[in-house]
């Protein structure tokens, strides 16, 4: 192989997990116009007589105040409300997984929970899980290089952190047991590989 061969695969090489770390940070780039659109004339068309209300929610480690509407579901809120855009739509009715965040230590769909459901308790959404991709679960991420388009893997790491809480030594089967969200690029084999690899950086930190 030639030097200018080499320095082509170590470009492409290293921009693919220079996107990875973007992908795993901050949750995919991928068109969510559709949804954006839709959010948004959702969130101003009340219905007659509906009124917002102000409610206190603990997000990443801090109170923020938001007015909502009757109804609005948890991922509204975090997307169109406060900009939290690493949560993604995918299916809207809490079947795909894409809209995981933790409440607590539990994954939880927030496409199909209420902002009201949640008041007073502790969520994580994938901008609160570390600042610059140093959680072990999103090291092993960018080890493993999990995401193809990526638009699912905010999703899948919050789940991995909520399967590696319960089980710190999961084996294949606890894997396949504990982690259902849907993934259309078929990353299953590298999500498996990287939640073992996690599992060996979480011992090495604590």
């Amino acid at each position: 192989m030639g030097d200018a061969e080499s320095v082509g695969l170590l470009e492409k090489k290293y921009s693919r997990r220079s996107f990875i770390k973007g992908v795993i940070a901050v949750g995919a780039t991928a068109s969510s116009t559709g949804y954006l659109l839709g959010g948004a004339q959702a969130l101003g068309a009340q219905m007659p007589g509906a009124t917002e209300r102000l409610i206190t929610l603990n997000i990443n480690g801090q109170d923020r105040r938001v007015d909502v509407l009757p109804h609005e579901t948890l991922a509204m809120t975090l997307r169109y409300r406060l900009n939290m855009t690493g949560t993604k739509f995918g299916c809207d009715r809490a079947e795909c997984g894409a809209c995981t965040v933790l409440i607590g230590k539990r994954p939880v769909r927030s496409c199909g929970i209420t902002v009201g459901e949640v008041a007073g308790k502790e969520i994580t959404t994938i901008e609160g899980l570390s600042a610059d991709s140093s959680h072990p679960v999103q090291m092993a991420w960018v080890e493993e290089q999990v995401p193809q388009c990526g638009y699912c893997q905010s999703g899948q790491i919050l789940a991995a952190v909520s399967l590696l809480e319960r089980k710190p030594n999961p084996t294949d089967n606890d894997i396949d047991r504990g982690m259902l969200n849907l993934c259309r690029c078929g990353t299953y084999p590298r999500i498996k590989k990287a939640i073992h690899r996690a599992s060996e950086l979480l011992k090495e930190v604590a």
